[in-house]
């Protein structure tokens, strides 16, 4: 899985272990999350994007085909603009 969330931090001058914080999880796992050793629910994203003030989708690496893979099932999810 291929995420952005360690350069979306850096654009905003926010470092991992303040994340944690944030969204109340311990550093090492959120290290890990960023890091792509674990696999976290989209709750744990939905926290993510909330604190950074980014859209959810904005945490993922934006693949050529305009889909994602859902982390936790494996199925493919389209990206639409929203209109």
């Amino acid at each position: 899985m291929n995420l952005r969330i360690k350069k979306i931090l850096k654009e905003k001058g926010i470092a991992v272990k303040d994340l944690a914080v944030m969204i109340n999880l311990a550093a090492p796992n959120v290290s890990n999350l960023i890091n792509g050793k674990s696999k976290p629910s989209i709750d744990v994203f939905e926290r993510i994007a909330n604190v950074l003030n980014v859209p959810i989708i904005d945490l993922f690496e934006r693949p050529a085909s305009d889909a994602i893979t859902c982390p936790k099932c494996g199925a493919k999810l389209e990206i639409k603009a929203k209109e």
